[in-house]
Parts: C-alpha cells; sequence; structure tokens
C-alpha cells in the first residue's frame, strides 16, 4: 500500500487499520442502551494517509477505483448515499467536535465483505477517524472516537446504528469477546479460549441498512419506550424494561411492538448469561443461548430471512458445533457459529455441500479469531 500511495501521489504516507466485527450474541441491543458481546475479526479497512498543503480531503478507494475532493471548509450537511459518505460525516463529525483537521490525502483499501453484516462501514469510519486525529497531531480517545464515528453515520449517512460496531473496531483485542454495557460505556474483556473457533457463514445474500427495515426496528422499539414510560418514568430505553413490565403493561401495545421489546428484554437477559458462561468455559451452555436468539430474531424481531435461517439449520445438523446464529443487522449476511477447533474441517464441508444444495448459492466461510481493534501499521 506504501508503493501503490507513492506511485499516486508522490509522498510517502502514514497507514492505519481498523477490524470488522462479528457479534456474538446480542443483536439489535445497542441502540436500546443494551449489552452485547462483539469480537473484532482479521478482516480490516487499511487508511493510508499523508497532509497536505491547502484544506482539501482527497479521497481514492481502491475497491471502488474512484476518486473524489472535498473542501475541509465546505464539507456537505448530510450524505448523498455515495460510499464516501462515510470518509467525509467522520471528517464532519470530528471537526465539529472541535478537533483541526488538516487537509490531506487518503487511499483506502479494504477486505471487509460488503453488506455481509461484518462492519465495514464502522471499520472505515474508525480507520479513517483515527488516520485524521492522528495526522492533525490530536490525542486520541477511543470511546470519543467510537461515539464520533456513531455519529457520522446517525447524522450523515442515515443509519441509525448503536455503538457497537465502532467500539469494538476500536477496543478489540486478540483472542478476547468484549462484554459493553451500551449505555455507560463500562465494558470487560473475555477469553475466548482455546478449544473452540468462530466461524463465520456468509450466505451471500446481501443489504443495505442505511434505511429501511432497521431504522425501523429502532423506530418500533422507540414506540415500545414511549408506551412503558408512561407508566414507569424511569424508563428511558427496552434496557429499563422487565419481562415482568411487559406482561403487566405491554397489553395496550400493538403486537408487533409488543414482540419486538420481548426480543430486546431477553436478549439483554441472554448477553449476561452468555459472558458468565465464557467466564465459566461453559460452551454448551453458550451455545444454546445462541440458538435461543437466533430464534428470537427470527420469530420476534422479524431480522432473518430464508437463507439465513437454513444456515443455521445446517449448522446445527454438522458435529462439534456448539451454537449458530445470524449475526449483524439482518435481512442477509452472516451466521456466527462456535465450533470445536478439531470439527471445524468437517464443519465447513457440511455446510458448504448442504447449502449449496438447497439453495444453488456458494456460502463463503471465514475460520476467524478475534482480532486487535484499530492501530497505526506503518
Amino acid at each position: 500500500m506504501i508503493e501503490r500511495f507513492t506511485q499516486l501521489f508522490k509522498v510517502a504516507p502514514r497507514i492505519f487499520q481498523a477490524p470488522g466485527r462479528v457479534n456474538l450474541i446480542g443483536e439489535h441491543t445497542d441502540y436500546n442502551d443494551g449489552f452485547v458481546m462483539p469480537a473484532a475479526i482479521g478482516f480490516c479497512t487499511r487508511v493510508a494517509i499523508a497532509p497536505r498543503r491547502d484544506r482539501k480531503l482527497v479521497v481514492r478507494s481502491e475497491n471502488f477505483a474512484e476518486q473524489l475532493e472535498f473542501d475541509l471548509d465546505a464539507l456537505p450537511d448530510k450524505g448523498s448515499g455515495h460510499w464516501s459518505d462515510y470518509v467525509i460525516g467522520v471528517a464532519k463529525a470530528l471537526s465539529s467536535s472541535g478537533s483541526t483537521l488538516i487537509g490531506a490525502t487518503l487511499l483506502i483499501e479494504g477486505d471487509v465483505p460488503q453488506g455481509a453484516g461484518l462492519s465495514s462501514s464502522a471499520s472505515l469510519e474508525v480507520a479513517v477517524g483515527y488516520a485524521l486525529l492522528d495526522l492533525a497531531g490530536d490525542a486520541i480517545d477511543l470511546a470519543k472516537l467510537a461515539l464520533l464515528c456513531q455519529k457520522a453515520e446517525n447524522e450523515f449517512v442515515g443509519a441509525r446504528c448503536g455503538i457497537m460496531d465502532q467500539f469494538i473496531s476500536s477496543h478489540g483485542q486478540d483472542g478476547q469477546a468484549l462484554l459493553l454495557d451500551c449505555r455507560s460505556l463500562e465494558h470487560r474483556l473475555l477469553p475466548l479460549g482455546d478449544e473452540a473457533n468462530l466461524v463465520i457463514c456468509n450466505t451471500m445474500v446481501r443489504h443495505s441498512i442505511s434505511g429501511g427495515e432497521y431504522n425501523r426496528r429502532r423506530a418500533e422499539c422507540e414506540a415500545g419506550v414511549r408506551g412503558f414510560a408512561a407508566h414507569l418514568p424511569g424508563v428511558r430505553a427496552l434496557r429499563d424494561v422487565t419481562l415482568n413490565d411487559l406482561a403487566t403493561y405491554g397489553g395496550g401495545l400493538p403486537d408487533t411492538i409488543v414482540r419486538r421489546c420481548r426480543h430486546v428484554i431477553t436478549e439483554n437477559s441472554r448477553v449476561l448469561q452468555a459472558a458468565s458462561a465464557l467466564e465459566r468455559k461453559d460452551l454448551g451452555t453458550f451455545g444454546t443461548l445462541m440458538r435461543e436468539s437466533h430464534v428470537s430474531l427470527r420469530e420476534d424481531f422479524e431480522v432473518s430471512c430464508a437463507e439465513l435461517d437454513l444456515m443455521v439449520e445446517v449448522a446445527g445438523q454438522a458435529p462439534g458445533v456448539y451454537g449458530a446464529r445470524m449475526t449483524g443487522g439482518g435481512f442477509g449476511g452472516c451466521t456466527i457459529n462456535l465450533v470445536r477447533r478439531d470439527c471445524v474441517a468437517e464443519f465447513k464441508a457440511h455446510v458448504d455441500e448442504g447449502y449449496r444444495r438447497s439453495t444453488g448459492r456458494v456460502a463463503e466461510i471465514y475460520v476467524c479469531s478475534a482480532a486487535n481493534g484499530v492501530k497505526r501499521v506503518a
């Protein structure tokens, strides 16, 4: 990448990278102030950057073979639906927070699968944000960086995501899952151990979460919060609602809203149970919770799809599988599977054959370990 940057722009760059992520359990709980358990993965976005003497951002993507130019003093107010929105949105959020950015040339490339629910967008945002701050000579607070990248995606791109993706891309650690309280940002690392691998199965069904169903689910959760807050003044998010509250006060809500709320309430409980299971090295219980999570996402939150359900079903029939579930926003993308290490090769063959036979599609299967978060690499 250094050679390519130098060839294009005749100057040597600094290089940074930030990872994508897989969420082991805790789906659609982050924007409800709840609990999540993601891990950073080895796929990442790399950003090469060098300063300019003017106030321009010149941004080139190797993946899209496209170059664009922006004026730091006249950035657009909202995104246009282009991939560059993630870059410009971050620059705008950093500037609004008080950072004095300087003109820069950026070359971007990445290998996080697009539209697979592995958070290619947060990977891009965090890598760009870290690079811009480093170039400006600003001190980098990883939690603040994650929050500003989330703000960029919420307000500039228009996807109302929670904090999970940007936080794990900033804070990931090798060999560790991360239990995150999305309200307080308190977090702790949980060792994944050597007994099992994380295996991601890509259905090859693509999705975009910048609008539509993802934003609709968030609005439905907010409708539930308003309903409960009318009876329980302390309710600020579904994090504050219990199953007893749902039974007592949910009768006046539409059935769809009740089911959305039930998923979030039970999913938060599953995340905390899963953390305890990991600490006990009880992968059997962890896998059971993964399966329960998928059923809830399919039945109550309705963000699965036929291909994801099939992938989970096929994986559940393979030897050495502790648990399987969809991961990410839903409506396509990937499943995450916890597979006994000595059964991984057999698992891959079983899933590949079963999914191909039923759908005619060839799945992509990635065997992963938890990885480190954003860093400078050159």
